[in-house]
């Protein structure tokens, strides 16, 4: 017999389905709630809603499990590449080796994007932001493609769409950074994987070819993948939110690409860079700042500490540390802000106030630290995400299309004037 929840309401008893989940996830689905009772539930945030059942992503906050398709993060992070994980988010199954190359295949073919499009980027303003020119730019990629926006489109054909976007989002990023700065920009090689035609096009420049290391490609390359999907957030939310109207995927990938930009998403790992920076132009104490940190009656916060979700260590952090400390020593940089961030992390580590609370670094810690050594600015981190999450935003758009999801239409309650007559102009 199914298990049944039962609500009293205004002297009367209802029913509702209990519904569990393959990790014995438990929901009370309320899909029926108002036609049954007249009420709504709220819950600001949706902290506590489950707006779809997916079989994409599985994480456990409390215990710091992070899982794609079942595979557990940490295999994927060590033995995976990106494409391969975005094979296996999209598709639902890791790839064959011919279906991997078929698939590789496909992207490094779409990788050029139509050169009218370079006009676009020289009318944007020299100090655009290049998260504002990303997502503009996947958004303008349905313009060049018109046969996108028809929302009944066989799967063979989508799949084109989805090719297009994981090739041309990495020409796009590097342009949008070579276009802030005032370089030309290069284009990309296909003798290269995707990491490290990213890499190329990012810091080559027509009179100096970019030297590729492997010990970073290794190291962008795990963090694409740890940054691929990650449950209902609000940019995957986003994408399928925007993706129930039926809008073609280009414009929905852009949604989510605008709602990563805000900082209490996706920018976390600019403002850990940006905090190391205001406390070296302070005098590089960070003792000083730990012991703000602690101060509760002290707005300052330590970024890059602790996660809304993870209760215990970020997986994915102790994934990337070790990769960041492979960068760190191999290109064996001398700067203070990253002499700051190892110190922070030594602290983080070890002191008991730390440790009680669960503050560990997380994976923002470790990204942000990362793509300062290797030279990409700051504005450009969020850009690296969007980068990874891509996969994630595709295979839940493909998942929400595939289940004929209702368009999203969340309940409000209202607490505005109740009804007043109009009053003329010259009378009020």
């Amino acid at each position: 017999m199914s298990e049944k929840a039962t609500i009293t309401l205004e002297g009367k008893n209802f029913e509702l389905p209990v519904i569990t989940g393959t990790e014995n996830e438990k929901a009370i689905d309320i899909t029926k709630l108002r036609d049954l009772t007249g009420y709504i539930t709220l819950d600001s945030g949706y902290k506590n809603t489950g707006a779809t059942i997916s079989q994409i992503t599985y994480l456990d906050g409390e215990t710091g499990i992070l899982r794609y398709r079942g595979y557990p993060i940490e295999q994927l992070a060590e033995k995976s590449s990106f494409l391969e994980v975005a094979y296996l988010l999209i598709y639902g199954t890791l790839p064959t080796t011919d279906q991997f190359d078929d698939f590789s295949k496909k992207i490094t073919r779409h990788t050029l994007i139509h050169e009218d499009m370079k006009r676009f980027y020289e009318a944007f303003p020299k100090k655009a932001h290049p998260m504002a020119v990303l997502a503009s730019m996947l958004c303008t990629l349905s313009t060049f493609y018109p046969e996108s926006q028809q929302t009944n489109r066989p799967w063979e054909e989508v799949e084109t769409t989805v090719h297009r976007l994981l090739a041309k989002i990495s020409t796009i990023s590097a342009w949008a950074y070579k276009n802030s700065v005032g370089h030309p920009v290069v284009y990309p090689q296909n003798k290269y994987n995707y990491v490290e035609n990213f890499l190329n096009m990012m810091f080559s420049m027509p009179t100096e070819q970019y030297e590729i290391d492997p010990v970073i490609v290794q190291a962008l390359d795990k963090l694409l993948i740890l940054h691929a999907d990650h449950e209902q957030n609000c940019s995957a939310s986003t994408v399928r939110m925007v993706g129930s109207s039926h809008a073609n995927l280009y414009s929905s990938v852009s949604a989510g690409a605008i709602a990563l930009w805000g900082p209490l998403h996706g920018g976390a790992n600019q403002e850990v860079i940006e905090m190391l920076q205001k406390i070296q132009a302070d005098g590089g104490n960070y003792k000083k700042w730990v012991e703000k940190a602690k101060d509760k009656n002290d707005s300052f916060k330590l970024m890059g500490f602790g996660h809304r979700v993870y209760k215990n260590f970020d997986p994915r952090a102790k994934i990337i540390k070790k990769a960041c400390d492979d960068v760190l020593n191999k290109l064996g940089i001398n700067d203070p802000i990253l002499d700051l961030a190892k110190q922070l992390e030594e602290v983080a580590l070890n002191d008991q106030y730390f440790v009680e609370r669960k503050l560990y670094p997380n994976v923002d810690f470790y990204s942000g630290i990362i793509y300062k050594a290797i030279g990409i600015p700051t504005e450009m981190f969020t850009v690296m995400f969007a980068m990874g999450r891509l996969p994630g935003w595709i295979a839940q758009w493909k998942e929400m299309i595939a289940a004929k999801e209702p368009i999203g239409r969340p309940r409000q309650i209202y607490t505005g004037e109740t009804e007043r007559n109009y009053v003329p102009i010259a009378k009020r």
